[in-house]
């Protein structure tokens, strides 16, 4: 069946095409009597108004595009769900843009294939990118680097703030040997946490020890094998508490903790980020740092379209997190406390 037309429903409806766009299109110049018989008509017939033209007569999409390394795991779940939800609220659609290629992103980018765009920065984006953003007055708003300017912004998590105050808490509960599970070096969020971890073992004069920092890539077999190498080749350095980077990092941690025997909280306490839906059914049920992850898809798209709309300009925000005290954490007992 041939697709139905503008001209189609014209005819039909026995007025001209004018007349049918501006049925379509809510322009106040017809009678109700008008406007009901065309919409009628185009109902019947099925028509479907081809966007296309109208779209680039605007010289707006109405979609925004994500860019990403990757959206597996419970952060991304949250995170695409809640900017999908946003957009859909604000009249627009959501593209996801999953890829490494640099050129592939810019392109797209550059050549306005969206209205504007979230920008994820494991995606290697230079200052020389920027700059070309910039000058293109490309409207954007990045999830873990902080940029301000006139059509660009920052909707982060203050993980700096947020590594203090979780290392600052195992401290609390007496442990003074503390390792910590990093995520990706070259990531904002993974290095601002491990700094904070840093300062506040320095802040308590802790030692700090490079070898009790473990690369756990944000993943769970990632940090299953790490902290099991490390239980296996350092008999003579073992921490009493862990500190991830993540939630998966921690389950990954407790997992391999249990496996050389150890009992998680009794003998070794460990703790996440994010507060991931799993980590409260998990045994231990995990003491993790809450981060408000819907709240950030919301706000990045939020921010976004009233760039596009030039309502604001670029601006930093960032989103403060909480302790969540569960099962995998407790106060270290000292030997001299069980004579």
């Amino acid at each position: 069946m041939a697709k139905v037309t503008i001209k189609d429903v014209a005819r039909e409806a026995g007025v001209s095409i004018s007349t049918v766009s501006n049925a379509l299109n809510g322009v106040d110049v017809l009678t109700p009597e008008t406007k009901s018989h065309v919409l009628k008509v185009a109902k019947r017939m099925n028509y479907v108004p081809n966007l296309n033209g109208k779209l680039l007569k605007s010289g707006k999409t109405k979609m925004l595009g994500f860019f990403t390394t990757s959206v597996s795991g419970p952060y991304f779940y949250i995170l695409v769900e809640s900017m999908a939800r946003e957009c859909e609220r604000l009249g627009y659609g959501l593209n996801v843009f999953v890829t490494k290629d640099k050129q592939v992103i810019m392109s797209n980018i550059l050549g306005r294939r969206v209205d504007g765009v979230v920008i994820y920065e494991e995606l290697k984006i230079d200052e020389n990118d920027i700059a070309a953003m910039e000058k293109d007055k490309i409207k954007a708003v990045f999830l873990d680097r902080v940029i301000e300017n006139e059509t660009m912004g920052s909707v982060i998590f203050d993980s700096y703030v947020a590594g203090y105050e979780a290392a600052k808490y195992l401290i609390s509960l007496g442990h003074k040997k503390i390792a910590y599970i990093s995520g990706v070096d070259t990531m904002y969020d993974s290095v601002q946490r491990r700094e904070g971890y840093l300062a506040a073992l320095r802040d308590h004069q802790l030692e700090t020890d490079e070898d009790f920092i473990l690369q756990g890539y944000f993943e769970e077999e990632g940090s299953y094998n790490a902290v099991k190498s490390f239980l296996r080749s350092h008999h003579d350095k073992v921490p009493d508490a862990y500190l991830a980077g993540n939630d998966l990092s921690a389950i990954g941690c407790i997992r391999a903790l249990k496996s050389e025997g150890y009992r998680v909280p009794e003998d070794v306490s460990v703790m996440g980020f994010d507060d991931i839906e799993i980590a409260q059914y998990f045994s231990p049920p995990l003491t993790t740092v809450r981060n408000q992850i819907a709240r950030q898809g919301m706000l990045v798209i939020d921010h976004l379209v009233r760039l596009i709309q030039k309502k604001e300009q670029g601006k930093l925000q960032k989103l403060s997190s909480e302790i969540v005290v569960r099962g995998s954490c407790q106060v270290k007992i000292k030997r001299d406390d069980l004579i």
